[in-house]
């Protein structure tokens, strides 16, 4: 281990040996002054950790600054009788593991599977009195080649050995998410004790590149290239390439002409539920039902969760060792491991000892690059949007196309790109996009009111919505 890595260790992960006494009894009553461990913030991972941690019999305490747990995977009425998905809005790659250890459908977690996944209406004019055409991906394989076919017969042929394609690769590179990183530098410069044990670690790596075979080539470009050049291999129709390139720009402040965003792509297609590989689903209550049922896990084994509790720093001694944290009230909770959900700026900028920490450490912590160009914004309306491609039901009962993410303005890739590049420039898109999943709350009206408020209302007169 380096030096950095041993001070950085020394100062965060004290643990105390994981002993096999009986868990204490579930949570409730008040803070005490000592745990064996103590997790700062209430997300879904640390909430996570502290259901391993008490299962293996360590007591084990959670500290939240809000007023309810689930850190970016909550529900909350932000609008009188309305509940959201306030960040995090779909569930597709908590480990398949967690699952089971926790068993968190015993603890009331309920999902929907989306299906179909992907609706991109075009913003074109009908032809001979049709209307405009738009794209709707599902599940099942035919009808999904019948959609694609609209735009190529040929990319309808070659969508399912894509689909193979980026599942092997998936299947390769998924065990590694369970798997520890490869020390780098012990292997380099450490004894050579740790160089054998490091060479252990690399058998995942191993086995990934023997599943990959002959095509770890065209893989390699997949993982560090950008994903149009991937995408330019397999497909000729731009509605596809761009509903698809939208998965290795969402979330990340890049182009889908940047080096790396093939990686993102295969990200949103390394999860799985229900045993489905790939499938994305919808939390029954909101995420933030998924973040409670983790939680109920945790108290079952006698884990302590503690909302409006604010970590103002954690307590090193003169040798490295922590010794707990103290609370903005002023209130010390002494514990020997101490694991921080927060951010790593967070962290170790401001709830760290600076002097505890190497200066080129505090450096690259400080320099890490999380910029986004995404903004969320939840509504409440009265109504379905109505899509001039896939007009509503006279019931006015939900279509499958509004139970799925829905892609405004992903006619071609090079719409995307012109979209990174206005946000690179700092201003709002010249063609607003939208990539979400709780259009089942929008309406005609109410995009109509939203989008005269953002100044892009003629997007909706002139193709994708009809005007109310």
């Amino acid at each position: 281990m380096s030096a950095t890595s041993q001070r950085v260790g020394r100062a965060f992960a004290f643990s105390t040996h994981l002993r096999g006494k009986p868990a204490p009894a579930a949570s409730g009553g008040h803070l005490k002054p000592e745990y064996d461990a103590v997790i700062i913030g209430a997300g879904h991972n640390g909430l996570i950790a502290a259901a391993y941690l008490q299962r293996l019999g360590v007591n084990t305490a959670v500290l939240e600054r809000r007023h309810l747990i689930g850190g970016a995977a909550v529900t909350e009425e932000l609008i009188p009788g309305f509940k959201f998905s306030r960040a995090s809005y779909l569930l597709s790659l908590l480990r398949p593991q967690i699952y089971k250890d926790l068993e968190l459908k015993k603890h009331g977690l309920k999902l929907y599977l989306r299906n179909p996944y992907s609706f991109t209406p075009m913003l074109e004019e009908g032809i001979q009195g049709k209307p405009p055409r738009s794209l709707l991906l599902w599940t099942d394989m035919t009808e999904t080649q019948k959609q694609i076919a609209q735009f190529s017969p040929k990319d309808a042929q070659a969508f399912p050995k894509y689909e193979v394609f980026m599942n092997r690769l998936a299947s390769a590179i998924d065990p590694l998410l369970d798997s520890s990183p490869v020390d780098t530098t012990a292997f380099q410069c450490g004894s050579l004790h740790q160089r054998l044990t490091t060479l252990f670690t690399l058998k995942p790596l191993l086995q990934a590149g023997l599943i990959l075979g002959t095509q770890l080539p065209q893989y390699y470009q997949v993982i560090t290239g950008p994903i149009t050049k991937v995408l330019n291999e397999w497909f000729e129709s731009e509605p596809l390439k761009a509903t698809l390139a939208t998965d290795a720009v969402i979330g990340a402040m890049t182009s889908p002409y940047t080096p790396g965003s093939g990686y993102v792509l295969l990200h949103h297609v390394m999860g799985g539920l229900e045993g489905k590989k790939g499938a994305w689903g919808y939390v029954e209550g909101g995420m933030g039902a998924l973040s409670h049922a983790i939680a109920k896990a945790a108290e079952a084994h006698g884990a302590n969760i503690f909302t409006e509790k604010t970590v103002d720093k954690v307590q090193v001694n003169s040798n490295g060792q922590v010794q707990g944290v103290v609370l903005k009230d002023g209130t010390e909770v002494r514990s020997k491991l101490v694991l921080s959900n927060a951010s790593p700026q967070i962290t170790f900028l401001k709830l760290a000892p600076q002097e505890q920490l190497p200066e080129a450490f505090i450096k690259r912590i400080s320099q890490l690059d999380t910029q986004s160009p995404v903004t969320k914004i939840n509504v409440a309306v009265d109504k379905l949007p109505n899509f001039l491609a896939a007009p509503n039901a006279t019931s006015g009962q939900p279509l499958p196309h509004h139970q799925c993410s829905i892609h405004l303005n992903c006619e071609d890739t090079q719409v995307l790109h012109q979209a990174f590049e206005d946000a690179t420039k700092g201003i709002p898109s010249h063609r607003r996009r939208c990539h979400g999943s709780s259009w089942t709350q929008c309406s005609p009206s109410g995009l109509q009111r939203f989008q005269e408020h953002v100044s892009h209302r003629t997007v909706l007169r002139k193709g994708y919505c009809e005007d109310p």
